[in-house]
């Protein structure tokens, strides 16, 4: 207790500046799979997916980013083990916060797209593991969240493929596929508003004290849906048949069509990245800042203050505007060959599997299922259409990225204790 008191100040200070740290990180690495599809198709620019990424993934940091920061906060360790002994998390957080920043700016550096929830959960239970034991851990948390990195691009890769396919059914193998593009596109915009707003809404946006009843939630997702559908019409509309085009690719027209559509998935999957993965960062300063702020007590819960899901928002930008076009490329050119209609596919399905992981509370990985969502509709034309060396690539890259985390954060654990103790 006496160090905290002692120490308050500075742990705050640290914590703020590593949790701005730890957001860059995934800003610079983590936001290239919400954005890759987008840049990778030829959608949207680099400079465009800049500008949606640091709108949606702000907006969806401070509006839905409340509940995946309470399992990354307090459901990875067990605080009664703590009792006492308040200092011991502090340490840990700050050590988890400043491991996974600097390895997740090491694989940005080097364009690797590794899992930001890996770094982050592989550093709470490495400090957790070395400082106080084994049985600190929930370890049976810790198995769904392995279990959700599996599930993760399983989910994200079926979900791909499905929409991949309906498309395929409704438009491409139709009599007049760029007739049934402009018929059916303002459908699958439609169903983007409606899917990001739906679970968004479902369980009540608790810190901003917003509660509906289901009912409620389904009117409001719905005519949220209805107004992108609208305003993807507009859009759509304007998109003429390019005949000297269709001759050189039967489809071109078509993916005229899904052009400014991949404009919605853009901002839902950036939405849907920023309601999910800031948790990773700011997670662990919310910790440190309950102590803190309750003189030395250890609490499984405590309330998110909106500065601290403010401050995550803003690291999340900064990365992506600094370093997040090195690990761009490799979601969006190198696993397999992207086109508006595979992007939106792709990018639909990534973003509707985020967002209901982020409301159900499970740090699922943004990367397993964005590379998922990209296998998934790479697969709807053959295994051959993957690029199965860059897969393996990035599986080793996540393999990796857990232990690395671990082993940081447990040197830097030593560090931070027996500097101040």
């Amino acid at each position: 207790m006496e160090i905290i008191t002692e120490w308050g100040s500075v742990f705050l200070i640290l914590a703020i500046v590593f949790g701005l740290y730890m957001t860059w990180g995934i800003g610079a690495n983590d936001v290239a799979n919400a954005m890759g599809t987008s840049v990778g198709s030829g959608a949207i620019t680099v400079r465009q997916a800049i500008l949606i990424a640091a709108v949606c993934e702000f907006i969806g940091a401070f509006v839905a980013g409340g509940d995946v920061t309470e399992t990354i906060r307090s459901g990875i360790i067990d605080a009664e083990t703590l009792d006492g002994r308040p200092e011991l998390l502090v340490y840990g957080m700050l050590a988890s916060l400043l491991a996974a920043g600097v390895w997740l700016m090491i694989a940005s550096a080097r364009g690797w797209p590794v899992s930001t929830t890996h770094s982050i959960v592989g550093a709470i239970v490495g400090f957790a593991v070395a400082g106080i034991g084994l049985h600190a851990v929930h370890w049976e948390t810790i198995g769904q969240i392995v279990a959700s990195w599996v599930i993760s691009p399983l989910l994200g890769g079926l979900a791909a493929l499905l929409i991949m396919l309906s498309i395929r059914h409704l438009i491409l193998n139709a009599e007049n596929p760029f007739r049934q593009a402009k018929r059916w596109g303002p459908v699958y915009v439609f169903l983007v508003g409606w899917i990001v707003s739906l679970v968004s809404l479902f369980k009540g946006l608790k810190h901003l004290d917003l509660h509906l009843t289901t009912g409620e939630s389904l009117i409001v997702a719905t005519v949220f849906g209805l107004v992108t559908g609208l305003i993807g019409k507009v859009l759509i509309d304007r998109v003429k048949l390019d005949e000297k085009a269709d001759r050189a690719f039967h489809f071109a027209s078509v993916e005229k069509v899904f052009t400014p559509m991949m404009i919605f998935t853009a901002c839902a999957m950036a939405f849907a990245h920023g309601s999910n993965d800031v948790a990773n960062g700011i997670g662990p300063l919310a910790a440190v800042v309950s102590v803190i702020q309750s003189g030395g007590a250890v609490a499984q819960k405590a309330q998110l203050p909106l500065w601290i899901l403010l401050l995550g928002g803003v690291g999340i930008v900064v990365g992506l505007a600094t370093l997040g076009y090195r690990v761009m490329q490799t979601i969006g050119t190198r696993i397999t060959e992207l086109t508006p209609t595979r992007g939106f596919s792709a990018t639909l399905a990534a973003a509707a599997v985020v967002v209901l992981a982020s409301k159900t509370g499970l740090p699922v990985s943004t990367t397993h299922i964005a590379v998922g969502a990209v296998m998934g509709v790479g697969l709807s034309r053959g295994i051959a259409a993957l690029d199965l060396r860059v897969i393996g690539n990035i599986v080793v890259s996540w393999l990796i990225t857990l232990p690395a985390g671990a082993v940081l954060a447990a040197a830097f654990f030593y560090l931070f204790k027996f500097s101040f103790s």
